[in-house]
């Protein structure tokens, strides 16, 4: 492959400092319109954000608001208070 002088191929144009172009971020599952209630009563929901050894899942791997997250994590925690998780 040849390489011609004042030339870069695009291989070498890309970097990884560069910014991504293409991202987007998602929106809140459970700030949206309709969305339920967080409640340490819904267990249905809770289960949602809980692994099946009964961690917590991170805001990064679930796209809730930083709200919205602290107010999960407080009525997963009174869920497992009460025996209900």
């Amino acid at each position: 492959m040849e390489i011609k002088k004042g030339k870069q191929s695009n291989f070498a144009k890309l970097s990884i400092f560069q910014p991504n172009k293409y991202k987007f971020k998602k929106s809140c599952p459970l700030s949206i319109k309709g969305a339920p209630v967080i409640d340490y009563k819904n267990i249905k929901l809770l289960k949602k954000y809980v692994t099946e050894n009964g961690k917590i899942l991170p805001s990064r791997i679930t796209n809730v608001s930083q709200k919205k997250q602290r107010e999960l994590s407080l009525s997963i925690k009174r869920a497992r208070n009460l025996a209900l998780l």
